[in-house]
């Protein structure tokens, strides 16, 4: 299936790495110009390089930008506004565990939530908050929020990231309420086991609560994999960045207010 979004803009939060990263390729594949914004200083050079490589149509930049900051998200969208006088998408793929292994959840200090859910589930209300002013006239538009399946299971590894997420999926169903008047559509992707920093962070911090075990991280995620999805294999950036696309194109016209799992079958709803 290929997408076209030549002539709009993509707004994706946190862009430097891992998911973020690949949805920003993907877009400037499909046309579109696109504001990478992090708050990595590598995001610029990031940027820089795929827009020198694609020879797609369009002028995508860098910003840095730290998503918790009301003033510097106002900002972004103001200067996105000048260079490029409209934004069609916003992606939010943000993200941070609590780096401490939270079961029973009350080894864990209340103080430990309140960063991650700053992080997590706060950062991408400022989001809507700079960004949605800009897309209602636009007469149409989509935002993504990037989940987890852990707001879905009540996972017990780290309570806070599994609460945020999961205020995340239902700030995403309001929103889509509010903005289904001007058409534009909200909805959220929920990964399952993708191998990125976030998830290491949670094998350190297992390693650390149990010392006697050795396993290597490999070790230990291929068998979480195999015990947790009934495909039995990890899933890809670039398998969640199709799915983002996908629902940010006229294919999806008619979806909004819903979360959708890429897990290998971690979580299954009627």
């Amino acid at each position: 299936m290929r997408f076209e979004f030549e002539d709009q803009v993509a707004v994706v939060v946190g862009a430097a790495s891992g998911i973020g990263m690949s949805t920003a390729i993907e877009f400037r594949l499909a046309g579109a110009t696109v504001a990478w914004l992090d708050r990595s200083p590598r995001v610029t050079a990031i940027a820089n390089q795929h827009e020198t490589s694609r020879g797609v149509k369009g002028c995508s930049s860098g910003l840095v930008v730290d998503a918790t900051d009301d003033m510097q998200l106002a900002q972004a969208a103001e200067t996105l506004m000048t260079t490029s006088g409209r934004i069609d998408h916003v992606v939010v793929s943000i993200g941070m565990g609590s780096g401490t292994f939270g079961f029973p959840f009350w080894n864990l200090e209340p103080d430990v939530w309140r960063e991650v859910l700053d992080v997590n589930l706060i950062a991408a209300v400022r989001v809507a908050h700079a960004f949605v002013p800009h897309m209602l006239s636009n007469g149409k538009g989509t935002i993504c929020f990037v989940a987890s399946v852990a707001g879905q299971t009540g996972s017990q590894t780290d309570p806070p990231y599994s609460a945020a997420k999961a205020g995340l999926i239902n700030f995403a169903q309001c929103a889509a309420k509010d903005l289904a008047p001007y058409n534009i559509r909200v909805n959220a992707v929920s990964p399952g086991m993708v191998k990125t920093p976030l998830n290491q962070q949670v094998w350190r911090a297992w390693r650390e609560r149990s010392p006697e075990h050795t396993l290597t991280y490999d070790e230990w995620a291929e068998a979480k994999i195999k015990q947790v999805s009934p495909l039995g294999r990890w899933q890809a950036v670039e398998e969640v960045a199709a799915a983002i696309l996908f629902l940010a194109s006229d294919r999806a016209i008619s979806i909004t207010g819903q979360t959708i799992n890429v897990d290998g079958g971690q979580v299954m709803h009627a």
